[in-house]
């Protein structure tokens, strides 16, 4: 387990509560729109092959060797078409502006967003640097080169 010091954007609704893990074998919290004030009433609308960005109202500071991944929610996603434009999208440890998730409507119809709406979940990771040396040849495999459908599935 990590900590992880979290804090709410200037303007967010702060009644919500922060993330939390629903059950105890869950991999990742729940991240909710925080419109501003304005925008609170009226929610957003997202139109069919639209993509918007969306504040969670949240700063986080995010471990040195973690990342957040940041990735959609399944019963939006099967329901409406609802995903993320580059899933999964990544916080790294050293960003400290506010949590955006970049909502893609892939689906057939308009899809109304509430203020306070369940949107994305979050998943922290921890990462490997690599430290890259240049070689004139790379170490032989029974795949060689072969890329996309080269093992005879799709």
């Amino acid at each position: 387990m990590i900590t992880l010091p979290i804090h709410w954007a200037e303007g967010a609704d702060t009644s919500f509560p922060l993330p939390t893990y629903e059950t105890a074998g869950s991999a990742g919290v729940d991240l909710r729109a925080n419109f501003s004030a304005e925008q609170r009433q009226s929610g957003v609308t997202l139109e069919p092959m639209a993509r918007l960005l969306i504040s969670t109202g949240l700063h986080l500071e995010i471990p040195k060797g973690y990342e957040a991944q940041i990735r959609p929610r399944s019963g939006l996603a099967l329901k409406y078409g609802i995903t993320l434009m580059n899933s999964p999208g990544t916080v790294d440890s050293d960003y400290r502006g506010v949590l955006g998730v970049i909502l893609w409507n892939a689906g057939r119809s308009a899809f109304h967003i509430v203020h306070g709406e369940r949107i994305a979940q979050m998943v922290f990771a921890p990462i490997v640097q690599a430290q890259f040396g240049l070689s004139k040849t790379l170490s032989d495999t029974d795949r060689g080169e072969g890329g996309f459908g080269s093992t005879g599935t799709y």
